[in-house]
C-alpha cells in the first residue's frame, strides 16, 4: 500500500508565518525537531507539519510548543507576525 502523498503547500500565509516562527525558535533553543516532539509529547512529524505550515495547531498544541521551548505562547505569535509582516530581522 503505498502512503498518501506529502501536503507540502502551507494551509495559508498565516500558517507559513507560524511554521517558521517555531523553526526559528526552535533552533534557536539548539533543538532539534525530534528533540521538540519529545518535549511537546507529540510525533515528529507533527513538529515536521506546523513547521511546513501544513498543520493547523491547536492552542493546547501552541501551548505545549512554547512550554517545551520556555517562552510564553504569545511570542510564537508575535515572531509569527513579523514573518508575516516580512520582517525577517529576528534578532
Amino acid at each position: 500500500m503505498v502512503p498518501p502523498p506529502r501536503k507540502s503547500k502551507p494551509r495559508s500565509a498565516e500558517h507559513a508565518a507560524l511554521g517558521n516562527a517555531i523553526r526559528h525558535l526552535r533552533t534557536q533553543a539548539g533543538l532539534s525537531q525530534e528533540q521538540l516532539a519529545e518535549r511537546v509529547a507529540t510525533d515528529l512529524t507533527q513538529i515536521g507539519g506546523l513547521e511546513r505550515g501544513t498543520r493547523n495547531p491547536s492552542y493546547t498544541t501552541l501551548v505545549r510548543v512554547a512550554i517545551a521551548l520556555k517562552i510564553r505562547v504569545g511570542e510564537i505569535a508575535i515572531l509569527a507576525d513579523r514573518f508575516a509582516d516580512g520582517d525577517a530581522s529576528t534578532s
